[in-house]
């Protein structure tokens, strides 16, 4: 319970990149310019990957919700964060702020479980081939897809009620550009032990897990690989893996970076840079990965 004594924050600001204008100005353009350019790709993606019949199989089945999810990762922050660059109010309201972190949760979780579900896909297509029409069959991906947005569903609605029910009565300035789980916790007016240990418990069971099962299935792919008795075999399967290895690397390590590294190494300045580039940069590049590593892609646009 709260306290009658104390004053319930119903407005978050957020702490600004830079006090100098002119910087502010470049960093405006420049996100405005890698959030539009986020869009143009991801979106580009979801349209080939809908009409060309050579791309409708599990693995760009799943690459369109791969764009889909991207799109909506960017758009619940950086819109919010542009906005805050021309406003001298950087600010969201406490509601506003408890559906930003519920839908970047839910997004991220989400991500996670799909790139582990796309390895798992290439583990198939490459170690069982024959069998690979029945195990990816189009029931069992729909229900792969479903599962892993189930996953961020519960999970990232538990992590919201967690953090927002906690009293917060003074002070309301989160030092980043996003409603996030570190900078949140440190504004609760009580202990937030249980809490953190909670965030790291869900952070090591929905970021470490999926990408241990990634790395076991790329283990076997890589061992396959290199039963291969042909050269040029070797570089046509392993290039059909290429391009999700350098994704999962990209949003991997940016997310442990974020969420797992301990406390004692955690800095405000250093995490709003890590933060923009797993909520910015690598959706960007995720596009530009798939088209040019991706022969059919290619010859599809």
């Amino acid at each position: 319970m709260i306290s009658r004594n104390h004053t319930v924050v119903t407005y978050f600001l957020f702490s600004p990149f830079s006090s100098i204008p002119a910087i502010q100005s470049s960093l405006f353009c420049l996100v405005l310019f890698m959030y539009l350019s986020t869009l143009v790709g991801n979106i580009l993606i979801i349209i080939i990957t809908m009409l060309d019949v050579t791309l409708h199989s599990s693995m760009y089945f799943f690459l369109k919700n791969l764009s889909f999810l991207e799109i909506g990762y960017t758009t619940s922050t950086i819109p919010k964060m542009l906005v805050n660059f021309l406003t001298k109010r950087k600010g969201i309201s406490f509601l506003g702020c408890a559906t930003q972190m519920y839908v970047f949760s839910l997004l991220g979780i989400t991500e996670c479980c799909l790139l582990a579900v796309m390895a798992y896909d290439r583990y198939v297509a490459i170690c069982h081939p024959l069998h690979y029409m029945t195990m990816m069959s189009w029931n069992n991906c729909f229900l792969l897809s479903a599962v892993s947005w189930l996953i961020g569903f519960l999970v990232a609605l538990g992590q919201t009620t967690l953090i927002f029910t906690l009293p917060y009565c003074g002070p309301n300035r989160i030092n980043h550009f996003f409603c996030d789980l570190p900078p949140l916790l440190k504004l609760a007016c009580v202990s937030t032990y249980k809490n953190e240990i909670t965030t790291y418990v869900i952070a090591a069971l929905f970021i470490l897990v999926p990408f241990l099962l990634i790395v076991v299935s790329y283990v076997r792919i890589l061992h396959t690989i290199f039963m291969m008795p042909s050269a040029g075999g070797k570089r046509k399967t392993f290039s059909t893996c290429s391009s999700h290895l350098v994704v999962v690397s990209l949003f991997y390590g940016s997310g442990i970076v974020t969420y797992l590294r301990p406390k004692s190494f955690y800095s405000s300045s250093s995490n709003k840079l890590v933060s923009l580039f797993y909520t910015l940069m690598s959706p960007m590049m995720n596009p530009l990965i798939y088209s040019l590593k991706n022969k059919e892609v290619k010859q599809s646009l």
